[in-house]
């Protein structure tokens, strides 16, 4: 078989892990002939693309970042380049003129719904999901995530000295627009004092309430993990905003923190490196198998598959219910 592999979207640590995973199975085990395709969805539209050897996936397990470059190219939406051409037209037409047996991509939610499109065409198309936000229905976690949380935690645990010496309030901002994830893990990884998250809503009082009662109980430092995506009723960024909230609310110095494209960036943990180099290799697995039209999924430690028309278009929100939020509560953490 002749595959072609692509990343789309945004960066995350564990890309060059997973298409590590993918093409030494494939050339190795398999005995398959790899293309890369660059630039994501925009690399087969121009016909971007180069074989892979087994000497040229070298050194990428503790690479960051994605060797094969990435777009936001997405097909099925007006725009970009080619605004003029029927993009799935074509792009179905250059995998045959490419002689391309399957499609393997690797992307978020954007991604999945794009390879759901392709599949419904009749395309022959595996993803592996993608993402810091861990948000990518059917998987418990995607690779990218735990690196992310691993970036959060220790930028608090740096708050925490600073906090303590200045007896201030400090904000951290993390990723996370529509689901608050990574707020939630590394907010309880790091002993944050307040997590707010998308999902649940907030009081500004309570929020207050709790760093005063820190006060009274001799804690003259709080610290709060804000997601990015909390709700805000200003044009304000979530840290900012929260931060002239809570110094309006208590009188406490207060200030905030944006962690923004660090959590993105450099090489992933090795829980990340070792889920990337399993779901890579189910990945291929699928494609020798004959099973198109899926995403590779983590539920419990197995390694499986989802239909794709199954997930795309679904977001994995974090339940009200979580045994993390459960317990920190127990804890006297206050989540708004």
């Amino acid at each position: 078989m002749r595959i072609g592999i692509l990343t789309s979207g945004g960066d995350c640590p564990g890309i060059n892990a997973t298409i590590r995973g993918v093409c030494k199975t494939a050339v190795n085990h398999y005995g398959m002939e790899v293309v890369g395709i660059h630039s994501g969805f925009q690399g087969l539209l121009t016909k971007d693309v180069e074989v892979f050897t087994d000497k040229s996936l070298s050194g990428l397990l503790n690479l960051g970042g994605t060797m094969l470059g990435t777009s936001r190219e997405k097909p099925f939406k007006r725009g970009g380049i080619m605004s003029d051409v029927d993009k799935p037209s074509l792009i179905m037409q250059n995998v045959k003129d490419l002689g391309l047996d399957c499609i393997v991509c690797i992307g978020g939610n954007g991604t999945q719904k794009t390879a759901a499109r392709f599949a419904e065409m009749g395309m022959n198309i595996v993803s592996v999901p993608k993402t810091i936000d861990n948000d990518i229905w059917g998987t418990d976690f995607s690779f990218g995530f735990d690196s992310a949380v691993s970036i959060a935690t220790d930028a608090i645990d740096r708050l925490h000295s600073t906090a303590s010496s200045h007896k201030r309030v400090m904000v951290i901002e993390v990723m996370g627009h529509k689901a608050g994830w990574i707020a939630l893990y590394s907010g309880m990884a790091g002993g944050g004092d307040v997590i707010l998250i998308p999902e649940l809503p907030y009081d500004m009082k309570n929020i207050g309430e709790t760093i005063l009662r820190r006060l009274k109980q001799g804690k003259p430092y709080s610290i709060v993990v804000v997601a990015e995506g909390i709700q805000t009723g200003s044009s304000k960024r979530a840290g900012e905003f929260i931060a002239q909230e809570i110094e309006y609310e208590t009188g406490f110095e207060t200030r905030e923190t944006v962690l923004g494209y660090i959590q993105r960036g450099g090489s992933p943990t090795p829980f990340d490196r070792n889920l990337s180099t399993r779901m890579g290799g189910h990945a291929t697995e699928l494609v020798a198998t004959g099973q198109f039209g899926r995403m590779v999924t983590l539920r419990g430690d197995e390694i499986s598959s989802a239909p794709l028309d199954e997930i795309a278009g679904k977001l994995k929100l974090v339940p009200a219910d979580h045994d993390l939020i459960v317990q920190g509560r127990r804890m006297g953490i206050c989540f708004g």
